[in-house]
């Protein structure tokens, strides 16, 4: 029994090698994409890429024909989404081809138009409607086209009315909701 178990483990490991040698390119530049890091110095970007490939190894013998791409893909973009506050970029141009946008942005921008995932997809995996994911797309890449576009640099801007700072009980952003 020890044998068979030491050789699936060897064959998953040689698949993953196989996997990672072939998709860590191009998934380490979504990942940089996603943490608007410059290409020469993504430490957050590598961070995020091993915990993705830490999730997608665990779960490796349950992929069953599943894309292991994909499947790393949308364990990138969970565990951005978990920790965009980190990634938050609004400073000075240089930080990244994508620095200009929010977190939100940048994920629904990078899935869609880089990577080519569908709209409902999309939507989907983030949790929003399609008509949001849409509009959300629209302004990132109205921002992406007019560096002076007129953006309100408000931080609170992707939270839910309801968890945006100087939002008071009773007052619209919070009508309706329980204590």
């Amino acid at each position: 029994m020890g044998r068979r178990r030491a050789a699936r483990d060897e064959r998953r490991t040689r698949e993953f090698a196989a996997f990672v040698a072939g998709a860590g390119g191009r998934l380490l530049h979504v990942a940089t994409l996603l943490t608007a890091e410059p290409p020469q110095r993504c430490v957050a970007a590598e961070r995020l890429l091993t915990a993705a490939l830490a999730g997608t190894y665990a779960r490796w013998d349950q992929l069953r024909g599943e894309d292991p791409y994909e499947r790393t893909r949308q364990e990138l973009a969970a565990r951005f989404a978990h920790s965009a506050w980190r990634h938050r970029r609004l400073g000075p141009p240089g930080h990244g081809p994508l620095a200009a946008l929010t977190p939100r942005e940048r994920l629904v921008l990078v899935l869609r138009l880089h990577e080519g995932v569908a709209e409902e997809v999309t939507a989907a995996t983030l949790g929003l409607s399609p008509d949001r994911v849409r509009a959300v797309c629209a302004r990132a890449v109205a921002v992406l086209r007019d560096p002076d576009h007129d953006r309100d640099r408000d931080p609170d801007r992707d939270r839910p009315r309801d968890q945006r700072a100087g939002a008071a009980p009773g007052s619209r952003a919070t009508e309706g909701r329980g204590p």
